[in-house]
């Protein structure tokens, strides 16, 4: 029997999310009052690193786009098909985790604030506390990063982005409308790592206060 066109897009959609849930294995225990920890930067500015680091101090589902691309396509293209699949995916995932009170964290570049709303509004409809962070680095070092991705080894690093790719995606980057962090990763992360571990463990304020 045949589907129609919206819902063979379901059902891709539901075994994209199925895939992502079980790269993202396994899952830490669930909380009363989970969290969503979004990142967002151009590529080089640490944000694989800066989600290890906290997911190693912190018990979070870790959802890097980079590596859920590769585990969804293979060899990705790049092509806009391709990212509104993940990210159509990714967002479900995080809906689902943030459902069962499972805290996340999403990396991903998170450039435009017309994608940031979607997770905005997923941790507002869950009820969850949102952590905002922007991460980025100088270009000197943006770009010795990157020149080291392409000659190194790939085992810890997903992403297939060079200087070319973080040239042109600076066109993208648009200011964050809610609070959030701003880390320098040229420098020390720490304390900005202690920030976000603090207010993992503060409760939520309620609504209105």
């Amino acid at each position: 029997m045949s589907h129609s066109p919206v819902e063979e897009q379901r059902q891709q959609l539901l075994e994209d999310a199925r895939k992502i849930e079980e790269y993202a294995q396994p899952l830490p225990p669930p909380r009363a009052s989970p969290a969503l920890i979004v990142l967002s930067g151009l590529p080089g500015s640490g944000k694989s690193y800066f989600c290890r680091r906290l997911a190693s101090r912190h018990p979070l589902a870790c959802l890097e786009s980079d590596a859920l691309r590769k585990a969804l396509f293979g060899q990705p293209t790049y092509s806009a098909d391709e990212s509104r699949r993940l990210f159509s995916a990714c967002h479900l995932v995080l809906s689902r985790l943030l459902t069962r009170g499972v805290a996340a964290i999403f990396d991903a570049t998170n450039l435009r604030e017309v994608h940031r709303r979607q997770v905005y509004r997923i941790a507002d409809d869950h009820k969850a506390k949102l952590i905002l962070v922007h991460l980025q680095a100088s270009s000197p070092v943006v770009h010795e990063r990157l020149e080291a991705r392409a000659k190194g080894p790939r085992s810890q690093d997903l992403s297939d982005a060079g200087p070319e790719v973080y040239e042109r995606m600076q066109r993208d980057v648009e200011p964050i409308s809610r609070p959030h962090i701003n880390v320098d990763t040229s420098a020390d992360i720490e304390p900005a790592i202690a920030t976000i571990l603090q207010q993992l463990e503060e409760p939520r304020p309620a609504r209105g206060c």
